[in-house]
């Protein structure tokens, strides 16, 4: 093993899905440059994990994937490769561990089924790592504990018994391997504000440590100052402050409000600092006490509704030798292929004149496979190669040019041209549309219009004959002149034609205002967005996802972010139900 640094860094992050970097995980984690990084809520399986993600050069990592849900839960744990862990394993209760190099020490599980430590770990929310560090001139282990803890989902008591199940499994396995020496830090989100001075508007104060989840954290941390005072009045108990980890940020920081780590998205509470602080970095008191030089919250980082928690301890890296089973860089999807250029470089085979099915890439569908080898709008697969060549010549190759024909005698090398021409059209069309440019002037008594083509009816040309000559109208270029005599002659037929035209358009028109209307009734618009009461600003449309009577319902609060009610730029407590005979 080799000494890394003499001090070490250490970072917890809800980054609310892994492949919402758009740049790469490894910018993010050299912006921290922290030797042990810990994400939670990757939202990522193992069949989605890129190599990208995966394999980051100067960094292993260690994933936890949910087994029951696609893109929920899960965890990783990325340590720089002068911080390789000397044990890592996956889950609290070691049914996931199946190789050597495990972390070990589950502690006693006599409370928990089978079933329920199996179903504990079937959500990817814990990866252990066990390192080697140097704490003052003594070689001793450090565990990381990265967690993800549950939600207590108010509508679903089972998830409430799985979420306190899920902190007694993790109090049982940090303190078994505390009991067999060294050090360990549990972090990541605890999903439960501890005090008051941890939520931004707590809503019962008398009854806020009634909390079972903040009950559990009671007992699971030592608190120094509580612990004295519960001494002298002779009133300890082994649940009051008693436990054997710390929290850190506390340690530095024990007065500060608005410290918090966790906003709502949908109101943008961010912005008004409205949330809680519900990331951790818990260590036992021992080394929150005696080698930790600070701990704080980073608010400034963003990309995710949660914020990340940093910490420094006065202890030196010692790297393992090689990494762990359960690195990623060892899976059989990815191992070895960062050191190999040959995978990059793929021997094209010469294909026939006709291209079979399994020639195209595996991932496309059946139907995009057939398109790919007769396009639809092709024309008849069956036409000569004469026919072809002819073709490319009548669908309006720029300058007479013909199409490429392949060199394999296949299908010709389609023009992009051709895919914006107008549809054929018969001699009567052609003519009607000749007529419809503007044509050159030449000397004669038909005004330059070509012989044999007849001259366009007063509704087609879109002219009023005035006096001795055709008036522009609409803006459109009128012809020369036509014989004043000659106008009133044709001056019958072309009113009649005229007649005709207003009628097909208006029974064009009364066809069109009516699909309006009855387009109008089907598909309603939204009601305009009312004033709030104090700000007197449009509101903003929601809809209630919860379950219940007023699912999808629809509503209109104040635009303005989610704030304390005595903070003025927050939103008010404006609310209305949008009403169904108007939406």
């Amino acid at each position: 093993m080799k000494l890394f640094n003499e001090n070490m860094k250490i970072v917890t992050w809800n980054i609310n899905g892994i492949r919402t970097f758009k740049g790469g995980i490894k910018k993010a984690l050299d912006l921290f440059d922290a030797d042990i990084v810990c994400f939670q809520e990757t939202k990522v399986t193992r069949d989605l994990l890129d190599e990208r993600t995966a394999i980051v050069d100067g960094y292993n990592s260690y994933f936890s994937f949910s087994r029951g849900r696609s893109g929920y839960s899960g965890v990783a744990t990325f340590c720089k490769d002068g911080a390789m862990p000397v044990a890592a394993e996956e889950g609290l209760t070691g049914l996931l561990t199946n190789h050597s190099n495990a972390v070990g020490c589950y502690g006693d599980q006599g409370d928990f089924s089978t079933e329920e430590l199996q179903m504990l770990d079937n959500e990817g929310r814990a990866v252990i790592t066990q390192h080697r560090v140097m704490c003052d001139h003594q070689e001793k282990t450090l565990t990381v504990m990265n967690v993800y803890c549950p939600r207590a989902d108010p509508e679903k008591p089972e998830r409430k018994l799985f979420k306190l199940q899920f902190y007694r499994l993790l109090q049982t396995r940090a303190e078994a391997i505390l009991q067999a020496g060294g050090h360990v830090i549990v972090l990541g989100d605890v999903n439960t504000s501890h005090k008051p001075i941890d939520h931004c508007d707590p809503d019962d104060i008398e009854n806020f440590e009634d909390n079972p989840s903040r009950k559990w954290l009671n007992n699971f941390l030592f608190e120094k100052n509580e612990r004295e005072e519960l001494e002298e009045s002779g009133s300890a108990s082994p649940g009051s402050g008693g436990g054997k980890f710390v929290d850190v940020f506390r340690c530095f920081h024990p007065g500060r409000q608005n410290a918090f780590t966790c906003w709502s998205t949908l109101t943008g509470a961010r912005q008004t600092n409205y949330g809680t602080r519900i990331d951790y970095i818990l260590a036992d008191q021992s080394l929150a006490e005696g080698h930790f030089l600070s701990a704080d919250i980073m608010p400034e980082v963003e990309g995710s509704d949660h914020c990340p928690v940093q910490g420094s301890l006065r202890c030196a890296l010692l790297a393992g030798h090689r990494a762990p089973p359960l690195c990623t860089r060892l899976m059989p999807e990815f191992a070895g292929r960062q050191q190999k250029l040959s995978r990059f470089l793929v021997r094209v085979e010469p294909r026939g004149p006709q291209a079979s099915v399994e020639t195209l890439p595996g991932s496309q569908e059946l139907g995009e496979i057939r398109e790919n080898i007769q396009p639809s709008g092709a024309g008849n697969a069956t036409r000569t190669t004469a026919g072809r060549k002819r073709a490319s010549v009548e669908d309006g190759a720029p300058g007479g040019k013909r199409s490429k024909v392949g060199r394999d005698g296949g299908p010709p090398q389609g023009n992009l041209l051709a895919f914006f021409k107008p549809k054929p059209r018969g001699p009567e069309q052609e003519g009607r549309a000749m007529l419809s440019q503007e044509v050159p002037e030449r000397s004669g008594g038909n005004g330059g219009v070509p012989e044999g083509v007849a001259w366009p009816n007063r509704e087609e040309s879109q002219c009023n004959i005035t006096g001795g000559g055709l008036v522009e109208e609409n803006g459109l270029p009128g012809d020369r002149a036509v014989s004043e005599d000659g106008a009133k002659g044709s001056e019958g037929g072309a009113q009649g034609s005229l007649d005709r035209a207003r009628g097909t358009e208006g029974r064009a028109q009364e066809s069109e205002g009516g699909a309006r209307v009855f387009w109008k009734t089907v598909l309603r618009g939204l009601p305009p967005a009312p004033l709030c009461s104090v700000h007197q600003e449009p509101c903003v449309l929601r809809t209630v996802r919860k379950a219940g009577p007023n699912l999808g319902r629809q509503f209109f609060v104040c635009a303005r972010p989610q704030g304390h009610t005595s903070n003025p730029q927050a939103r008010c407590n404006f609310f209305s139900w949008v009403d169904k005979g108007k939406s």
